[in-house]
C-alpha cells in the first residue's frame, strides 16, 4: 500500500486569483478551442453521450451554438446512425443527397417519407436520376393517399433550378427573386447534384458561430463501446460521417480499452478522430495517447449521478485529475476533455484553467427541451428523468439492446450498479444554459487578463480555500427572492 503525494482537489476547493487585465470588454475574448487534434470548436462545451442527454436535438442545438454533442450508444446501431444523419442534414449549404421520390409513387408514400425524414418537400426523380419535379407538404395537404405524385407535383418546367457552380450569394438572390424555398442543383442533363434551401441559409445567418465540418454541416460525435458490436457500430458511424468516435467506458485505462483505440485508429486512420478515456491519472492519459487517441476524456466519478467513488472506492477529485492528465497531454499536444462535475459557470473556468480544452456536461444539460424523454409532472412541478449510464435501468436497457436480458439477471445487475436514476427540474431551452456558461467563461477570462483559452491556462494561479471560504463565495446573510 502507498499513499499518493499531494492533496486531491475539486472545483469547490479552489479559486482563481485575479490579476492585472488588459481585457477592456468581455466581448474581446476568444472562446474557441480544440475538441480533438483536428476538430476546432467555437465554445468549449460538449454534451455527454448519455441516453437522457444527447440525441440529435441536443447535438444540433449545441453545434449551432459552437460546441459539439456526442450521440449515445445505448440503442441499436441503426438508430444511432439515424441520429448522426439527422444532425448532418439539419443544416447544409448544399445538401448533396437530397431526399427524393419516384413520380410513380403515391401521395401516401410521399406523406410517410416526409414525416419519417422530417422534411417539408421531396424532389421527384426518375429512374434515370433526372429531375422530374418537386412535391411539397402543401401539394399533398388535401389529397388522397392513392393519388400518384406526378399528378400533384410541380413539374420541372415550372421550377427554378441552379447548376453546380452556383455560389451562396447567387443562390440567395435566386431564391429571393422567385420567392421559392428550395433550389435544386442539376447538371446539363437534369441529373440531381444537390439542393439548397432557404431554411438552411437562414440558419447559417442566425448561427454564425456554429461548429461546422468542411462541407458546412454541423459537427457531431458518436460513442462506441469496447465489446460486442463496437467495430461494426464504428464502421456504420464512420460511413454516416460522424466527426469523432468517443470510446465510452467507465475505466479507460485498462488493456481492452487501449486495444480498441489502436484498433479504431488502424481501421480508419486519419479519416476520423478517436477519443480515449475515461482516465484520471497522468499514466492513464499517457497510455491512452500512446495508442493514438486524438483527445483524452478525464473523469472517474465526478458526475452528479455517478456513484463509482462510493461503490468502488475509486476515483480522483476532478481538478486534480485534469491537472494530472494535462501533464501528459501537453507533452503530446493532445486536447483534454474534462468530463463531469460541472455545476456552474465558474467550474468551467476552473476546468479550462487547469488544463482542459473542453468540458463535457451531462447534468446541466439534462432536463432541457433538447434532452430526450418526456416532461413529468410531480407535485405541481415539471421534471425530466436523468440517469447515470451505470445505473440499474441504464445497464439493463443497454444489455437488452445488444443481447437481451433475462429477469434473473436484473438482480445481479442491482448489486454492481455505479449510478443512480433521478429527476431533474425542467429547464427550458439548452441555449439559455449555454449562454450563461459562456458568459461566465468570458467573465473569468477577463479577470485573468486572458484573450483566449491558452492564455487563461498560462495566467491561472489557483489558491486552496477553506470551508468558510466556500460559504463566503455563495450568497449569504440575506433572504433571497
Amino acid at each position: 500500500m502507498r499513499i499518493a503525494d499531494g492533496q486531491g482537489l475539486t472545483f469547490d476547493d479552489v479559486l482563481l486569483k485575479p490579476r492585472l487585465s488588459r481585457v477592456r470588454s468581455r466581448s474581446e475574448v476568444d472562446t474557441s478551442t480544440w475538441f480533438t487534434r483536428r476538430i476546432r470548436l467555437n465554445i468549449p462545451l460538449v454534451s455527454s453521450p448519455m441516453d437522457t442527454v444527447t440525441e440529435h436535438m441536443m447535438a444540433i442545438a449545441l453545434a449551432r451554438l459552437g460546441g459539439i454533442g456526442i450521440i449515445h450508444r445505448f440503442t441499436s446501431i441503426e438508430r444511432q446512425v439515424a441520429e448522426i444523419r439527422k444532425v448532418k442534414r439539419a443544416e447544409n449549404i448544399v445538401i448533396r443527397d437530397p431526399y427524393s421520390i419516384s413520380p410513380d409513387a403515391t401521395v401516401g408514400e410521399a406523406r410517410r417519407l416526409m414525416e419519417e425524414k422530417g422534411v417539408s418537400g421531396l424532389l421527384v426523380v426518375g429512374e434515370d436520376g433526372r429531375l422530374k419535379g418537386i412535391v411539397t407538404s402543401r401539394d399533398i395537404l388535401f389529397q388522397g393517399d392513392d393519388v400518384p405524385v406526378r399528378e400533384v407535383m410541380t413539374p420541372r418546367e415550372r421550377m427554378v433550378v441552379a447548376h453546380e457552380e452556383i455560389d451562396l450569394e447567387s443562390a440567395k438572390k435566386l431564391l429571393w427573386r422567385h420567392r421559392v424555398e428550395k433550389l435544386p442543383i442539376v447538371d446539363e442533363d437534369w441529373r440531381v447534384k444537390g439542393l439548397i434551401t432557404a431554411a438552411d441559409i437562414i440558419k447559417k445567418i442566425r448561427y454564425p458561430n456554429a461548429a461546422r465540418d468542411r462541407k458546412g454541416r454541423l459537427l457531431v460525435g458518436a460513442a462506441v463501446g469496447i465489446r460486442g458490436d463496437y467495430l461494426e457500430r464504428a464502421e456504420k458511424l464512420y460511413e454516416a460521417e460522424a466527426d469523432a468516435l468517443v470510446i465510452d467506458v467507465a475505466h479507460g485505462h485498462m488493456e481492452r480499452a487501449l486495444e480498441v483505440i489502436k484498433e479504431l485508429k488502424k481501421a480508419f486512420g486519419e479519416d476520423i478522430d478517436v477519443v480515449g478515456g475515461n482516465i484520471a491519472t497522468y499514466e492513464g492519459a499517457r497510455d491512452v495517447i500512446a495508442m493514438g487517441s486524438d483527445a483524452v476524456r478525464v473523469g472517474i466519478g465526478p458526475g452528479s449521478t455517478c456513484t463509482t467513488r462510493i461503490v468502488a472506492g475509486v476515483g480522483v477529485p476532478q481538478l486534480t485529475a485534469i491537472m494530472e492528465a494535462y501533464k501528459a497531454a501537453s507533452e503530446a499536444d493532445v486536447p483534454v476533455i474534462a468530463d463531469g462535475g460541472i455545476r456552474n459557470p465558474g467550474d468551467v473556468v476552473k476546468a479550462l484553467a487547469a488544463g482542459a480544452s473542453t468540458v463535457m456536461i451531462g447534468g446541466l444539460f439534462a432536463g432541457t427541451d433538447e434532452s430526450p424523454g418526456p416532461i413529468v409532472l410531480r407535485n405541481g412541478k415539471r421534471y425530466k428523468v436523468f440517469r447515470g449510464m451505470a445505473s440499474l435501468s441504464a445497464r439493463v436497457g443497454k444489455e437488452a439492446v445488444t443481447k437481451g436480458v433475462e429477469d434473473t439477471e436484473v438482480a445481479e445487475y442491482s448489486y454492481s450498479t455505479e449510478g443512480v436514476e433521478a429527476f431533474v427540474e425542467y429547464k427550458g431551452s439548452v441555449e439559455d444554459i449555454v449562454k450563461r456558461l459562456v458568459a461566465g467563461l468570458r467573465s473569468g477570462m477577463s479577470y485573468l487578463g486572458a484573450f483566449d483559452i491558452e492564455e487563461l491556462r498560462l495566467n491561472a494561479e489557483f489558491i486552496v480555500i477553506s470551508g468558510a471560504s466556500i460559504r463566503e463565495s455563495y450568497p449569504h446573510d440575506v433572504i433571497l427572492w
